[in-house]
């Protein structure tokens, strides 16, 4: 693991030089950064979606809001930046699931107290912009604000955010820090604190009370500390509670405290701001600013920015087809490795789930052994994230492992989401067992991985005391019942039953598909009792097979099939999805599945239900909204369906999902800010551009990676080259290289497939081939090859 870190902090130096050379011989070479689009997909987007200035995997991560301050209801909703907004409140430091706040603002002439609205930005210190006037990729984002002549430019490291602003020349011209707001996701503000130090240095914090913490473990709160450097010394400073009356003090303290630091600038001046960040204390965001940015100018940040995202993105390096499918791809990827962020400081310490601060061993170079990161919820990242970071980021997955463990050791559960170690649980249920499994299947075992098995097992079969932030409240129902009983309710993100769920029949579906993986981590590990019983909750799907209408169907707790059924009705027993859709989560027996269905049965209504969904472009048609297709046959837009393009492979039609998954990536995904992941659909930190990513790779695995050793499933690869890096930390091969022929947008159909120069009939490769490094050659056709069988 510290190889790769100590790797990393001399990586960006050979990079610059080797990027200068390359420059100098070809001028117009492109970075794989230049077909980041930062703005793809995010009119109504998440509150995490927008953070172009970051680094892969950063704590900070900083970019503009224009409604970031409404805050939401329910802590889901979309809210942050729009690209069809026309002004900018702000531009924050802080973008996590649950987790936002410490915005600053450039602010010329009158000093507004409050931001002011979308509909009428004069009434506040929001600013109004054009699109022409902006500029965002990976690492970097640049904007003309129209209202002060001030442009904005953000870059970051790690743990630092930039924020530098060109002023016009003027005699009142501010620097605004809004501490202590509600922003993003964050909810209420519960404390605020800011002052300036001395006339270069302002350090505060604030503490907030996110809505999926008060649902999940409500004595709780998120803290988030800053410590900045100004590169100007200040003329005056200004303090407010936001909306109240300005005073000359120095430091404030409480909700909404706001903080101004006042210039006379000269014409063009740049006056810029370093934030250090943390989760732990203001001590450790200035330990954080003095390792990353004492010595370091916002230009040379931004290249380095950029070179580690060119780095990390070139990972998984496509050449040929269409530019706007690398456009899709490599934003994809990027989407993909920025959510999930960084939350220990450069010294190990890092938030604990009782408010505490922990801290992670140091090794010999006296750097963490590995990283703490925040995390949504692992709902349905089997299907893009976890297989992407397996091949790609192992690294970054081992890290991810040992952060989950570290909560584990803690409290005794696995959390779902966690927000500074908080309980934040998505969706009521919880995966992580099954993405721990995945990893040691895939060979990534630089983890406590006994501990980690416990932690799994007891995720599985456990419900005794179970914390509700734990997920999975009605898991003894599954384990002692066969399945879990539907149990109408209201109550979508808690229900207290131990006896049942509102969601039971789509819990049932995700229990025996949980119990499968730690089913295999169990075979490894010779625990032949829990194998065994683990293997027999895995097809508890059976019991909630109707046969009369060949679909999954609630039962209620007297045992009967639910009478009033309705196969399309989202909710009613299915978390955020309905029957038909949830029919095909079986992902770890598919022939199981198949055969009970009937094969010409089921490839003829899967086909059928993707020539419908097609004319809705495959799930939400073009309404802006989250959950658009949760009644729909089938719904790209949201996790549960994610998989099921892929499911001919095992049903005797492979070259339906050559078909259908090529006509996915061509119509649900798009180059516009609205059309992007959908038409505004959900886009859960980076999941939908992961599943572009694997689609785009022509590889991918139904079943997760949960299969004791897994196999991926090829599809048709939209790109005539693709190079995969492979690390020597964890696996034997250098590379993994695809070379497609004949390829174009007609010739979407395998005609032949050969690995390492030996031809095979077979649409799937294990994955231990893949990451042992090799050429898989695939060559294309306008017209299906019938031979070709999973």
């Amino acid at each position: 693991m510290k190889k790769i870190n100590a790797s990393l902090l001399i990586l960006p130096i050979f990079l610059l030089l080797f990027s200068s050379l390359i420059a100098k011989e070809n001028p117009k070479a492109k970075r794989l950064s230049d077909y980041v689009n930062p703005n793809i997909g995010s009119v109504h987007s998440r509150w995490f979606f927008y953070t172009p200035a970051a680094v892969p995997f950063g704590m900070a991560k900083l970019g503009p809001s224009t409604n970031g301050s409404y805050g939401n209801a329910n802590g889901w909703e979309a809210v942050g930046y729009e690209d069809n907004h026309t002004s900018i409140e702000g531009f924050p430091c802080f973008h996590e699931f649950q987790i936002g706040g410490i915005m600053l603002m450039p602010i010329v002439g009158e000093l507004h107290t409050r931001p002011g609205s979308l509909e009428h930005p004069e009434d506040g210190y929001r600013s109004s912009f054009k699109k022409e006037n902006e500029y965002a990729t990976s690492g970097f984002y640049s904007v003309l604000l129209d209202k002060y002549n001030t442009k904005v430019e953000l870059t970051a490291t790690d743990r630092v955010g930039y924020q530098r602003y060109s002023f016009p020349q003027s005699d009142e011209s501010y620097i605004l820090f809004d501490i202590g707001n509600k922003l993003g996701e964050s909810g209420a503000v519960e404390d605020a604190y800011i002052r300036m130090v001395d006339e270069t240095t302002v350090e505060g914090f604030v503490i907030t009370k996110p809505e999926y913490v008060k649902k999940y473990q409500p004595e709780a709160s998120v803290k988030m500390f800053f410590y900045a450097k100004l590169s100007k010394p200040s003329n005056d400073v200004k303090t407010f509670l936001r909306g109240e009356s300005i005073s000359h003090q120095k430091e404030i303290r409480g909700v909404g405290a706001c903080l101004a630091v006042k210039y006379k600038t000269s014409k063009n001046e740049k006056i810029t701001i370093k934030i250090g960040q943390s989760y732990t204390s203001i001590a450790n965001a200035k330990l954080n600013y003095e390792a990353e940015a004492a010595t370091q100018n916002f230009d040379k940040t931004k290249e380095k920015a950029l070179l580690t995202w060119n780095e990390m993105l070139g990972r998984i390096r496509a050449e040929g087809g269409r530019h706007e499918d690398r456009v899709k791809f490599y934003t994809g990827l990027y989407h993909a490795l920025l959510g999930r962020g960084l939350a220990n400081d450069r010294n190990g310490a890092y938030p604990k789930n009782d408010g505490s601060i922990g801290h992670i061993p140091l090794n010999s170079k006296q750097q963490p052994k590995h990283h703490y990161y925040n995390t949504d919820a692992i709902w349905g990242a089997f299907w893009n994230l976890t297989q992407l970071w397996a091949i790609a980021y192992p690294e970054y997955y081992s890290d991810w492992v040992q952060s989950q463990l570290l909560v584990y050791k803690e409290t005794g559960w696995l959390g779902d989401g966690v927000a500074n170690s908080k309980y934040v649980s998505g969706v009521g249920t919880n995966f992580t067992s099954l993405a721990i499994a995945a990893a040691y299947n895939c060979g990534i075992r630089d983890f406590d991985y006994h501990l980690g098995y416990e932690a799994a097992l007891k995720n599985e079969i456990e419900g005794k005391n179970r914390p509700a932030g734990a997920g999975k409240l009605d898991v003894e129902a599954f384990v002692n019942r066969g399945y879990c009983p539907y149990i109408p309710s209201d109550d979508y993100f808690i229900t207290k039953q131990d006896e049942g769920s509102v969601f039971g029949a789509s819990h049932t579906m995700e229990y025996s598909f949980s119990s499968f993986a730690v089913a295999q981590f169990a075979k490894h590990l010779n625990k032949d009792q829990d194998h065994r019983k683990l293997s027999k909750l895995a097809s508890n799907w059976e019991n909630l097979f109707d046969p009369d209408s060949q679909l999954i169907r609630p039962r209620t707790l007297d045992g009967a099939f639910l009478k009033k059924f309705d196969p399309l009705a989202a909710w009613e027993g299915f978390q955020e999805g309905n029957a038909i859709q949830y029919t095909f989560y079986v992902p770890h027996e598919p022939n199981k599945l198949v055969k009970k269905v009937g094969r010409q049965i089921f490839n003829d209504r899967l086909d059928s239900i993707f020539v419908l969904s097609q004319k809705n472009t495959f799930g939400g048609g073009k309404t802006v909204d989250a959950f658009a297709g949760v009644h729909a046959l089938y719904n790209h837009g949201n996790q549960p369906n994610l998989h099921v393009s892929w499911l001919f492979n095992f049903s005797g039609k492979p070259y339906l999902t050559q078909k259908w998954v090529r006509t996915i990536c061509n119509e649900f995904y798009g180059v516009e800010g609205v059309h992007g992941y959908g038409y505004g659909q959900d886009e859960d930190q980076g999941q939908l551009g992961a599943w572009y990513v694997m689609a785009g790779i022509g590889l991918f695995d139904v079943k997760g990676l949960t299969q004791i050793d897994p196999e991926l499933q090829i599809g048709s690869p939209l790109f005539d080259r693709i190079e995969i890096k492979l690390s020597n930390i964890y696996y034997k091969g250098k590379t993994f290289v695809i070379e497609v022929e004949n390829n174009s947008s007609e010739n979407m159909y395998v005609q032949s497939l050969s690995k390492n120069g030996k031809t095979q009939h077979s649409v799937s490769i294990p994955f231990q081939d893949v990451v042992n490094g090799g050429v898989l050659k695939i060559k294309m056709g306008e017209n299906p090859n019938l031979d070709l069988l999973q």
